[in-house]
């Protein structure tokens, strides 16, 4: 039986989230150096597409900015799947990317580069009234596949085993629009975005707030939806739903790392959050580049801007990998 998304509009939100509804045009830097200066020439590098994203690349770009301040940066989010068509179409420079590029889609020609890594982590709203119990024995894989894939758990009371007198129906949400996010959640089941069930929502921001909104709603958000950057802890009326990793019905201590954004990005680090929900997160282009502005920005990014990737929230690469990304520079 076909499944029906009722998609909810996301763009009251991404309005009120300013800082994700910048479109191709916009910059976003307000005091960008080189409007003090007309006499600069000025080379514009648009990028579109991943939530996950986006806030780090504003926060490069605005670093980028300050020893460049010849190249103005167009920079809008709306989506891996949008990323990655604005990038085919030439509607923009580079796609942002947040999930392995199937080989379907590498033949297209797509180019790509490795940047960092971050995580999808299942959430629910910091007020169900099942919080605590879901907290001391999370949901095991099959479970969360139960309930985005399967739709076996209608309510709370069937997902916990237990009984009560006015059982709440488990209200699922789940992206609306071509996701790396949901992408990358699909397959910890290994499945696709297109499996998965729910109330279709438009962007991350789409999701968190319906999230925060239901009661007895349970998601699926980026890091940074999740967490604040600056504070390291989670954002008001959102919840982290442990995954219980090996099966046994409780958290263990090994698996009890989401007090805060440092903690978490450890687990990531080390391997103990798995992969997926967590990935790597990419630029493309379509073919390579040629456009000598934006192989200099990556170029930048792969080395000076790795020192921004942690206090931004994000997991750097390893060493070798990086090196490998950067030989992709100068490769023919």
């Amino acid at each position: 039986m076909m499944k029906k998304n009722y998609i909810i509009s996301a763009a009251v939100i991404l309005v009120s989230l300013g800082f994700f509804s910048a479109k191709p045009g916009d910059n976003p830097k307000s005091d960008n150096p080189k409007d003090d200066n007309p006499g600069v020439t000025t080379v514009s590098i648009s990028f579109s597409g991943a939530f996950a994203l986006y806030p780090l690349v504003q926060t490069w770009a605005e670093e980028y900015n300050k020893t460049h301040p010849d190249v103005r940066f167009d920079i809008q989010a709306g989506g891996a799947g949008k990323g990655l068509t604005d990038c085919l179409t030439g509607a923009v420079d580079v796609g942002m990317f947040s999930r392995e590029l199937t080989d379907a889609e590498k033949a297209k020609g797509v180019w790509w580069v490795a940047l960092c890594k971050d995580a999808v982590l299942p959430t629910v709203n910091a007020k169900n009234p099942n919080i605590k119990s879901l907290q001391i024995r999370g949901i095991k894989k099959d479970e969360f596949r139960g309930i985005f894939v399967d739709k076996s758990y209608a309510t709370w009371d069937d997902l916990l085993g237990t009984t009560s007198k006015n059982s709440k129906k488990i209200n699922v949400y789940t992206r609306a629009d071509a996701a790396g996010a949901a992408d990358s959640w699909a397959s910890f089941f290994g499945k696709k975005q297109e499996n998965l069930k729910g109330i279709g929502v438009s962007g991350d921001p789409g999701v968190a707030d319906a999230v925060k909104k239901d009661m007895n709603g349970i998601g699926y958000n980026n890091t940074l939806f999740v967490f604040d950057a600056a504070s390291g802890k989670k954002l008001p009326g959102i919840e982290v739903v442990p995954i219980d990793v090996n099966g046994n019905g409780t958290i263990d201590a090994d698996e009890n790392f989401y007090g805060n954004l440092h903690q978490f990005l450890k687990a990531v680090n080390d391997g103990k959050y798995p992969s997926p929900p967590a990935r790597n997160l990419y630029f493309l282009t379509k073919g390579k580049t040629q456009k000598k502005e934006v192989l200099d920005f990556f170029r930048w990014v792969l080395t000076d801007g790795q020192k921004m990737v942690n206090d931004a929230g994000y997991v750097p690469l390893p060493k070798g990998v990086l090196a490998d990304q950067i030989k992709k520079l100068s490769a023919k």
